[in-house]
């Protein structure tokens, strides 16, 4: 297979940065070379080191001044929420009954589902998000059109069948046996297919009886190394309930460590309202708090403490997420400019080199996948994101002030979207400029 050799500025990250002067948590190299060979890539370095190591029949694309980073992952979105997205509700309990249930419900067709899966991988692609971590629908047909797409365009998904069997319309509800079958069935089926990964889906507490969280351990038990997925304090008033349905829990996080649910490979959406009990028993757990900024502030949710919850004598391992269809854009980088100011307003800072590294290799550590996704180490996959800061007349011109890095890459997240991502790459192939390219 020829092998392709990419130019261009490059920016990775060795581990979470503590501060703006922090140059050795990551390489930058301004002339930089790529060289990729069947998905993977095999080196990375100056730009004139790796021309004269390339074969003579690699491919060479340029793409300078642009910047090269790993490709942003997405750790909590619901793929039938596509056209739940910018639906007026007072909350999320409202928002959910109105509108999320009855979309929900056209999942069971097939057509339906199947259509609704490309437009979302080109949403993600579009955006330069590469890996996502994914709700499916309560039926086992939408996350068998979720895995066959994602393994059609050859991408790093981790995904699962929603299991509840409370709490919601007659349509979207399974049985507690039923989702440990059906369940069982999706990981036989579809993890380690390709590029797939299935997670074990409880809704959320709301939504699935203890004979339902009980299938959930059955099932955590049976498959230990697969992501956990579910809510937790997201709404006051969500919390309520809960735990209203759950008496003999001390708190919402109980009740998931009672069906044993918590652990390294747990992603909890939200986690907005936790007490220090919940946040203690997160970081023993080594569990992960999915902070998703557009979609708290969308609902009204409340603001994500995630300095404090960092910072703490037991700190909570943090991702961040989109949470389409709560959250209002499928773009990483308006994410992190959402996530930015709901930490100015609780007087804290979040500088733009813990964004992206937040985006790329720490998602990567929370999803316990940086081995493969999340930097540009040799023999990393290579899924690719390329970044144009000018992409706009507002942004170009602000780009002629522009003089470190830094100050480059926060432009992109305040005023970044769609059009600064020049090109994404799965498994080393463009894919955002073959968009509309595809059979269909």
């Amino acid at each position: 297979m020829t092998m392709t050799l990419l130019r261009g500025r490059l920016l990775s990250f060795k581990r979470a940065p503590e501060s703006l002067s922090d140059t050795a948590s990551y390489a930058y190299i301004e002339d930089g070379g790529l060289l990729i060979d069947d998905g993977k890539i095999v080196a990375t370095g100056d730009y004139t080191d790796l021309k004269a190591a390339a074969p003579a029949d690699a491919i060479e694309i340029d793409h300078r001044p642009h910047l090269i980073l790993p490709g942003f992952i997405d750790t909590h979105l619901h793929f039938p929420q596509m056209q739940v997205i910018g639906s007026y509700a007072a909350n999320l309990l409202e928002w959910l009954n109105t509108y999320t249930f009855p979309e929900e419900c056209r999942f069971v067709e097939s057509a339906h589902t199947e259509r609704i899966a490309k437009h979302f991988f080109d949403e993600l692609i579009r955006h330069g998000t590469t890996t996502a971590v994914a709700y499916c629908s309560v039926h086992k047909a939408s996350a068998d059109a979720f895995f066959a797409e994602s393994l059609r365009r050859n991408l790093c998904m981790v995904a699962g069948k929603v299991m509840m069997d409370r709490n919601a319309p007659q349509g979207l509800l399974d049985t507690p046996q039923m989702g440990y079958d059906e369940t069982r069935q999706i990981i036989a089926e579809w993890h380690g297919k390709g590029r797939n990964h299935v997670a074990i889906t409880p809704r959320f507490a709301i939504t699935s009886t203890p004979a339902q969280m009980e299938a959930a351990q059955a099932l955590a038990r049976e498959f230990p190394d697969l992501h956990i997925q579910t809510h937790l304090s997201e709404n006051t008033d969500e919390i309520d309930y809960t735990c209203s349905l759950y008496p003999e829990a001390i708190d919402y996080t109980d009740i998931y460590a009672r069906y044993g649910l918590l652990g390294r490979k747990t992603l909890l959406g939200h986690a907005i309202h936790l007490s220090e009990r919940e946040a203690d028993a997160l970081s023993d757990a080594g569990s992960v708090a999915v902070h998703c900024p557009t979609s708290n502030l969308f609902l009204g949710s409340g603001l994500f403490p995630m300095k404090k919850l960092m910072r703490r004598e037991k700190p909570v391992r943090i991702a961040v997420a989109t949470d389409i269809g709560g959250g209002s854009s499928y773009s990483m980088l308006r994410t992190m400019d959402e996530a930015y100011k709901i930490q100015q307003l609780q007087g804290e800072r979040l500088n733009p080199l813990e964004s992206f590294y937040l985006m790329t290799r720490g998602n990567a550590e929370a999803l316990a996948l940086d081995a493969r996704i999340g930097t540009l180490a040799p023999g990393s996959d290579a899924d690719l994101v390329v970044l144009d800061a000018a992409a706009t007349p507002a942004m170009a011109l602000k780009m002629e002030v522009v003089k470190t890095l830094a100050e480059e890459l926060f432009l992109l997240q305040t005023m970044g979207d769609d059009r600064a991502i020049a090109e994404t790459y799965v498994a080393g192939k463009a894919a955002k400029s073959m968009l509309g390219k595809q059979e269909r």
